[in-house]
């Protein structure tokens, strides 16, 4: 069995018909529109940039530390994630799951007013630290447990591609 002590891996696989919580599940397939089945209450979430929402467990659990009471989705998250560091990721990091399935970093996520049900606290405390959005590169299914690959951007393609345009 391979040690996942210091290695990324999935938590947590997390989906609701719409908004908040998400709740665990085994394994999905995960298209470019997102995770089959995973609802959005705002029309806003429904963009391929923002297929796949990733939060680190490490952030869940210094919340949990503040007094705040939350679980894997408990926030919204798709992926809860441990080892990543998902907010210290630049933007066009690759992630490939184990299974086969590979985003790329897109966006960071903000928190939202959506937050303040859960604790009036929780927006503000979440700055910077609520995790990423992601598109997805390849489609497949996407499993708990997969372990996660990180290719960064590098300077010489994004110079490439900056002097290409």
């Amino acid at each position: 069995m391979l040690d996942k002590k210091n290695l990324p891996y999935i938590v947590s696989i997390n989906i609701s018909s719409g908004g908040v919580p998400k709740l665990p599940i085994d394994s999905i397939y995960v298209s470019c529109s997102g995770l089959k089945g995973d609802g959005h209450n705002h029309a806003k979430h429904y963009d391929p940039i923002q297929a796949v929402c990733l939060q680190d467990v490490e952030q869940l659990e210094g919340l949990n530390l503040k007094g705040y009471s939350l679980v894997p989705g408990a926030t919204g998250e798709n992926l809860t994630v441990k080892n990543l560091h998902v907010n210290k990721l630049p933007l066009k990091a690759v992630l490939k799951f184990s299974g086969g399935v590979v985003v790329e970093i897109s966006k960071v996520r903000k928190p939202c007013y959506v937050m303040d049900a859960i604790h009036p606290r929780l927006k503000e405390d979440t700055v910077g630290c609520h995790g990423m959005y992601a598109r997805v590169i390849q489609e497949g299914m996407l499993t708990s447990g997969e372990m996660i690959d990180v290719i960064l951007p590098s300077l010489s393609n994004e110079l490439i591609k900056s002097s290409a345009l």
